[in-house]
């Protein structure tokens, strides 16, 4: 099925005027050939922008600050000077976000008449609900696997209570792992991935908080905790949503809290009701800060009520210990690409040949913080979520992955192309093989990927809603997260071939006579 499509799609593309007498009819336009468009996304373009968006007078563009409202008033001036309207329909090409930042969380954890402190015994990131809440029992879920082939769950109703689990994994009797049938672990003992995947499988259940029993990590985790303590103490400090009332909490405790819990916790592996009576309590502030998405749209001339979206966060690290972080390549490098790539499309528009479908050009903000901005827009959408078409999302494509450097570094790699759409998927190898010719590499589309990075851009935010995406991205170098991140280190030709592998693919998903369906959506929705 997979090899018919692809043979079919390619046929698509390659046909720029294949219409019989009766499509006349209906006087549908011709598309033109988008390779002349293409062709006005260029290194020097790029480069203009790029020097002047990640330079040291953006200040790094932190989210809320002074050189985040630059960048914004960049994008604004250049959407105008291009003649590319604003999305709301006040002209404003702001949409506002509210954020709040807000304290490292403070507190303790009172049980056995005994307090252990919140920073010691107990670590956390994301406190619940300020103030002392009281609980008489919680419900133990072993390792706190949620796998179609192990479940700690099982007949096991979590809702409303706090959860113990352990890190690790259950083994056979032989001495394998029961999840992979081997000596190899899978995600669920991987840090990264099991903080993820175990927070996200009780949350998903119901549960009100949970208690994660991580003893080994624990130093590692104490050491973030004690370092964002000390950024929040010189004004930094972690970002929420101001509208998102969410009491959920997760806490990283001790052995000698677990154990305080439930003393046969390192042996015993089935769920079971613990009566214990304890309480918790969060001691932590907030600030207002305001901060802005910048929307801009080209209107289609065919089915303008459905949108493709282009996106890529405005945003990045600011300035830490009088060091700027100027984020060429993280995310400069797509917010750019999105100008050009605008640009390409309003040329043709100029010349008669604008898209069927809404173009809508999305600049998020907070992305660094955790996905805000795009969390925002995704649920109060400027336009339908349910008519948004796809979201292709740029996210570093300025470089090479040193990994690569004994390889072709004529790639990207691509994450998430086939897990709402096989068309999209298939679209996007055809449109490739047509006009770019990279490498698309799909090492971090597998569902195992320890980076988890599927799930660590804007586009996870319109996949949640079933949206089909494409994340593109170059992989992580020396410079990712630091002051080192330049515009002079970008690779511009390199860079202009990828944004031209975007637009060639956004023109094809909104010029085709269909809309691209989500065909896996049911089975990936989160």
């Amino acid at each position: 099925m997979k090899k018919i499509l692809f043979v079919a799609l390619l046929s698509f593309l390659g046909c720029k005027t294949n219409h019989q007498a009766g499509t006349q009819a209906t006087a549908k336009k011709t598309v033109a050939d988008p390779v002349t468009y293409a062709a006005t996304i260029t290194s020097g373009e790029l480069s203009d922008h790029l020097y002047t968006y990640a330079s040291d007078e953006f200040e790094g563009r932190e989210t809320g600050a002074p050189g985040q409202k630059k960048a914004i008033a960049y994008l604004k001036d250049a959407y105008v000077k291009m003649g590319i309207p604003a999305a709301n329909g006040d002209g404003n090409y702001f949409q506002p976000v509210p954020l709040e930042r807000t304290g490292v969380p403070e507190g303790s954890i009172a049980i056995d008449k005994r307090d252990y402190k919140i920073g010691e015994a107990a670590i956390t990131y994301a406190a619940g609900k300020s103030g002392t809440t009281n609980f008489t029992d919680l419900v133990y879920a072993g390792y706190g696997i949620e796998d179609e082939k192990y479940s700690d769950y099982t007949d096991l109703n979590i809702k409303g209570k706090v959860v113990l689990i352990k890190a690790g994994e259950p083994k056979n009797a032989d001495g394998t792992f029961k999840i992979s049938g081997s000596s190899e672990t899978s995600k669920w003992s991987n840090l990264r991935q099991a903080f993820g995947s175990k927070i996200e499988a009780a949350k998903d259940k119901g549960a009100a908080g949970i208690l994660f029993y991580d003893g080994s990590n624990i130093p590692l985790l104490k050491g973030q905790y004690d370092m964002m303590k000390k950024r929040a103490a010189s004004g930094g400090g972690s970002m929420r949503l101001a509208d998102k009332k969410d009491d959920f909490f997760y806490l990283f405790i001790n052995k000698s809290l677990a154990n305080a819990f439930f003393d046969g916790i390192d042996t015993y592996e089935k769920s079971k009701e613990i009566t214990k009576s304890f309480s918790i309590t969060f001691n932590s502030s907030s600030q207002k800060v305001d901060s802005e998405n910048v929307v801009a749209y080209i209107k289609g001339s065919e089915t303008p009520d459905e949108y493709v979206v282009i996106s890529a966060h405005l945003d990045h690290e600011g300035i830490k210990d009088g060091k700027i972080y100027n984020g060429a390549d993280d995310d400069g490098s797509g917010t750019v690409s999105i100008l050009e790539i605008a640009q390409a499309f309003k040329q043709a528009e100029k010349d008669g040949n604008g898209p069927k479908r809404s173009m809508v050009f999305l600049h998020v903000t907070g992305e660094e913080k955790g996905l805000l901005g795009s969390e925002y827009y995704s649920n109060n959408p400027i336009f339908p979520m349910s008519q948004t078409v796809a979201d292709l999302n740029i996210d570093m494509i300025g470089r090479t992955d040193p990994k690569r450097k004994e390889g072709r570094a004529d790639y990207i790699y691509l994450i998430g192309s086939d897990k709402l759409s096989t068309e999209l998927h298939e679209l996007s190898e055809a449109v490739n093989t047509k006009y770019t010719n990279l490498e698309l590499d799909y090492t971090y589309n597998d569902e195992n990927d320890p980076n988890r990075f599927y799930y660590r851009s804007d586009h996870y935010n319109f996949a949640k809603h079933n949206v089909p995406i494409i994340f593109y991205f170059n992989g992580t170098h020396d410079d990712y997260h630091q002051p080192s991140d330049t515009p002079d280190k970008i690779e511009y030709e390199l860079m202009a071939k990828r944004a031209q592998l975007v637009f060639h693919t956004a023109w094809e998903v909104a010029n085709r006579d269909k809309r691209i369906i989500a065909d896996k959506a049911e089975a990936s929705a989160e």
